[in-house]
Order: structure tokens, then sequence, then C-alpha cells
């Protein structure tokens, strides 16, 4: 596994759970919004920011008795061979494990949730399912559409805890994508409104001087569509 990051220590990542958060390289996405450009493209990736594997797995050893989990987000974990003998070793290890995704490779969340080896689903839903050119302007990729809404069901009709989200970008989402997003995926356990934050590590430079969405028109969509979920909450 090629290893770009490690957050010793999160609260919130993994809901209910003190974890830590392991970033893998490589996407096959190019949000323009993404807060994790070096991970997207690994040319912006030192050589000294990778982390070992062997040294990851000697720190998790280290916290055995201090941490219940490990979330693993990206860039795109679905996209390393990997990824399951990864996710056996650290289970093996006794951590419980939350697995971030775009969604894009159904057949490998597939094998996941059949191998029991994930404990908490997050999936990524970039903008309305009913489009593939908003998905693809969206994602900067032309989308496989049919192969995310496959994902959402298995994610769905899995047994294992999950929750869907969307990042809520001004000039990428209008109030109508979200309803859309949100009429697609009704009945999902949790379905999460992210407030879009700007800044000056973001991979298209153009989106760091983006101006939010005030609070309340976020919190006006999570009223019309809060009754399509058990949970549907905006993150700031």
């Amino acid at each position: 596994m090629t290893i770009g990051g490690l957050q010793k220590l999160t609260l919130i990542d993994f809901p209910g759970k003190i974890a830590c958060t392991v970033f893998t390289v490589g996407c096959n996405f190019r949000c323009p919004f993404c807060h994790n450009p070096e991970l997207v493209d690994p040319a912006g990736l030192k050589l000294s920011e990778i982390i070992d594997e062997k040294d990851f797995f000697s720190f998790l050893e280290s916290r055995k008795s201090l941490l219940d989990g490990v979330c693993i987000t990206g860039g795109e974990p679905t996209l390393h061979s990997d990824l399951p003998e990864f996710i056996k070793k650290i289970k093996k290890m006794g951590f419980l494990v939350k697995l971030d995704t775009n969604g894009t490779n159904p057949g490998v969340v597939s094998s996941l949730i059949e191998g029991k080896a994930v404990d908490y689903f997050a999936m990524d839903i970039k903008t309305r399912l009913q489009d593939v050119v908003t998905y693809s302007k969206v994602v900067r990729i032309e989308a496989d559409v049919e192969k995310i809404k496959k994902t959402i069901k298995l994610i769905m009709d899995s047994g294992v805890d999950y929750e869907f989200r969307t990042t809520v970008v001004p000039g990428l989402h209008a109030e109508e994508d979200i309803l859309c997003i949100a009429d697609s995926i009704r009945g999902a356990k949790k379905y999460f409104l992210q407030q879009f934050r700007p800044g000056k590590k973001i991979l298209d430079k153009e989106c760091g001087d983006i101006k939010p969405y005030p609070e309340d028109f976020l919190k006006t969509i999570k009223d019309k569509i809060k009754g399509f979920f058990e949970i549907c909450e905006v993150r700031e």
C-alpha cells in the first residue's frame, strides 16, 4: 500500500470511535475542490512524505490499547489492489476499519462486504446521479455513474454501518442538485451536507477563492430532505 499521510488521532472521522486516519495515494477523480491535491496527483508528493507500510503497522502495534479503529481514506483507496490484504492485517490486530470511497469500484466494495472486512463505509456522492454530463463536470473525468449507483445500493444493502455525504460548492452545486441526490438515496441511513472550505491547499487554485454558501442555505436544504433519512445533518 502506498501511504501518503497518517493522522495519528481523530475523534471525529470514525463515528463513536477513537481512531487514526491513513491516507492512500492516487485518485481517479480530479475534483477541483479537493483539499488533498498531493494525494490526487502523486507527482506533488515528496518521497520523504511516503510512509513505509512497516512503519505504519509498527505505529498501530504501539496504539493497540489506545485506538479503536483505523480510517482509510485518500485519494481513492479502492484503486489499490492490495487494499483487501492491507485491511486484513489491520483487522488481525484487533482494530475496526472505516473506509472512505468515491464509489467507482463496486467490485472491490462488494468483495470487502462479503469478506466482512469493513465496519463503516463513508461514500462521497459528488453531485446528482441522474446526469452523467453533470457528474463528469464536477469530477473532471468521464464518470461511470452506473457503477457509482451500484456501489450505493451495495452499501445500503450491506448491513454495515455507513454514511453518504456531499461537499456543497457554489458554482458546482445548486439546491436542485442536492435535492436530486437526496431523492436518489432516499431511505439511506445517514446523509451529510458538508460545507465547502476554501483555502490555498486545493487542487484547483481558482476554487481557493470561492465564497462558501451561507450556513442558512445548507440548513434550509437539510430541512427539505431530512425526512428521507434516519440522520441528515450539515457538517461545517
